[in-house]
């Protein structure tokens, strides 16, 4: 009899384990995904001789590389820096925009030098802030290899549209690098080329 009662306690087990996973099986499972993080990898801010900026500039940054790679055919001569007045104005109308990229920061990261692979004519420069952030400097290289440094002096701005740089006479922008800090948890940068 004990024998007995053991072994329809046994299949009792058996049974209600199997009709307990096979009701959990017919439950919803739900799968959140959360952004992959990579280690943020700083190095050595790399500035070319000729560079106007004579302060002292950030020892390590995060390097963003273009994501359209340009080749500046000429030898690159830096022009005497810009220093920035920003001024918030007003978006061209969209039909007289003819590029325009953008890059997120993080607070994390520290320091950002990100470049903009332009390689297209246009009359001037945009800069679109989300968030808060730092700006250091900008280099606007053109296709005969001159390099205009617009000077930031490393001041905060807020979210808004800015004039980056004029140049009415037209001009072929090959490339734009920004040296950034975000001082949000992130900032977006956008950068537009207009005729």
């Amino acid at each position: 009899m004990k024998r007995l009662i053991l072994n329809f306690l046994s299949f009792a087990f058996v049974v209600t384990t199997l009709l307990c996973s096979d009701a959990s099986a017919g439950q919803r499972r739900v799968v959140v995904r959360r952004p992959v993080r990579h280690p943020v990898a700083r190095t050595r801010l790399v500035i070319r001789a000729g560079h106007p900026i004579r302060r002292v500039l950030p020892a390590a940054v995060v390097v963003r590389p273009a994501r359209r790679p340009v080749v500046v055919g000429a030898p690159l001569v830096f022009l005497p820096a810009l220093a920035w007045a920003p001024a918030v104005v007003p978006m061209p109308a969209r039909e007289r925009l003819v590029w325009e990229d953008s890059e997120v920061i993080e607070r994390d990261e520290g320091w950002v030098d990100t470049n903009f692979g332009i390689d297209g004519p246009g009359n001037a420069l945009f800069l679109d802030i989300h968030g808060r952030a730092e700006l250091n400097f900008a280099e606007v290289t053109f296709a005969n290899g001159n390099v205009q440094v617009v000077d930031f002096n490393e001041r905060s701005h807020e979210s808004g549209i800015y004039k980056l740089l004029d140049f009415a006479d037209g001009r072929h922008v090959k490339t734009v690098r920004i040296l950034a800090k975000s001082e949000s948890d992130e900032t977006k940068l956008a950068v537009y080329l207009s005729k």
